[in-house]
């Protein structure tokens, strides 16, 4: 799945897809990769602080993850500059979600929260 979203001039750009050779469903345990490119389109120098994710899987369980930076990185992004990276998320059924978002932290020092808008997270649909 795909997903973006503008907050006050950062953009959030999502790409999800299907890793067949970590998961194992036949003990219900599907994987899922992620790439995330995170866009200053604003005028202010902003430094990422924190994450927020809300994990959705199939039958409706929510897991909650938060923690410091991502990818054990707090990166700043002066006008015009992305930040990118890749993560992974083990679910236990076929399909879900994932929404989130970001603490930003201005030049000024003041703090804000940026979306990241919901994307799929499913396994492709297997065609006879």
């Amino acid at each position: 799945g795909s997903s973006h979203a503008i907050t006050d001039h950062i953009r959030v750009e999502v790409e999800s897809h299907y890793v067949p050779e970590r998961s194992e469903p036949r003990i219900g345990r599907w994987f899922f990769a992620y790439r995330i490119r995170i866009a200053n389109e604003g005028p202010r120098t902003v430094q990422l602080l924190s994450r927020r994710w809300l994990i959705i899987d199939a039958r409706g369980g929510v897991e909650e993850v938060a923690g410091p930076g991502v990818v054990g990185e707090q990166p700043v992004l002066e006008p015009g500059e992305a930040f990118e990276y890749s993560s992974f998320c083990p679910l236990p059924t076929p399909f879900g979600s994932m929404e989130g978002s970001y603490t930003m932290v201005d030049d000024a020092g003041v703090e804000f929260e940026i979306a990241v808008a919901r994307f799929t997270l499913s396994e492709p649909l297997k065609v006879n």
